[in-house]
């Protein structure tokens, strides 16, 4: 099956890290993509690919504030990959109890000996 492109689907969008780097650092605040290159050390014509990708896929909003364009993440986007990696943290927590408990085991063990 041909893989969707990343233009259409957010979490394809989302498979290049540069583009969650991006989106990670436009989630404390709004910014132009000056200061998005300066902070990230990302050359300008790539940060500009990156971001028309992720506007594209409704994961960042952009607004022209004068000639300077500022791009902000759009959270309601992002919800539904939240909600699916959500899924993974309850696999987590239930591993990493069956850990703690079997080491918690093993110490008792050890201190009955």
């Amino acid at each position: 099956m041909a893989r969707a492109t990343t233009t259409s689907d957010a979490f394809n969008a989302v498979a290049e890290p540069r583009r969650r780097e991006i989106l990670s650092y436009l989630a404390g605040a709004e910014r132009p993509v000056g200061e998005i290159v300066a902070a990230l050390g990302i050359e300008q014509p790539s940060v500009s690919k990156h971001l028309r990708v992720l506007k594209d896929v409704g994961l960042v909003r952009m607004r022209c504030q004068g000639r300077q364009k500022l791009y902000r993440t759009n959270a309601e986007a992002i919800r539904p990959m939240h909600e699916w990696a959500g899924t993974f943290e309850q696999f987590w927590k239930r591993t990493l109890v069956g850990v703690k408990e079997r080491a918690e085991a093993k110490v008792r063990q050890k201190a009955r000996e």
